[in-house]
């Protein structure tokens, strides 16, 4: 492998989660697995089967929850040997991973038939400010120049309108920083233009 031709010294630790995880031990994340997790302070870890709308709740949401893990950063660079229709891209995404839609609460509302679904999304103020901070963060330490608050808040006035509101407090501490926030439809078109 390449950790191997690298002169690695790693020494491995298998963990159970996942569908096959959940077939042989009755749950798809084990106490013992997460019990290594924190022992060792490290975990690669590869894809986990989860079932499509139905079954339990995917590992990757319960091991976000579970340790905090409210950072989703996605580094996004055009490379000049690749030829892409996108030229000069250049971003990092941040993305809440603990709140929002990804919570998971979510109900029946007629319990017996089944034909009406709601889910909740949760927004707080501490959490939003922890993610804003860090891209704000992020972008004094990589040298960026500006940073864009995505949102629906035209619509999600309460939810994403408190995400924007302390997007623009937040904004005020970091001056050296352009700041602009974009409805989430504005920013896709701009993504792709």
């Amino acid at each position: 492998t390449i950790l191997e031709q690298a002169g690695a010294q790693i020494e491995w630790i298998d963990a159970r989660a996942g569908l096959g995880a959940y077939e042989e031990l009755g749950s798809p994340l084990p106490d013992e697995t997460v019990a290594a997790i924190r022992e060792y302070k490290v975990l690669l870890k590869g894809p986990l089967t989860t079932p499509v709308g139905t079954g339990f709740r995917s590992v990757n949401v319960a091991l976000r929850q579970h340790f905090d893990l409210f950072a989703n950063i996605r580094p996004a660079r055009t490379l000049p040997s690749i030829d892409s229709p996108f030229k000069q891209v250049d971003m990092v995404i941040f993305r809440e991973n603990t709140q929002g839609l990804y919570i998971g609460k979510e109900y029946w509302v007629d319990e017996d038939k089944k034909t009406h679904a709601e889910s909740i999304a949760v927004v707080t103020e501490q959490a939003s400010e922890r993610i804003i901070r860090a891209a704000f963060e992020y972008a004094i330490t990589h040298d960026r120049q500006k940073v864009s608050l995505v949102h629906k808040a035209n619509i999600l006035k309460f939810t994403t309108g408190l995400f924007l509101e302390v997007g623009k407090r937040v904004a005020k501490e970091y001056g050296s920083i352009e700041f602009e926030d974009l409805i989430v439809d504005n920013m896709a078109m701009q993504m792709v233009m």
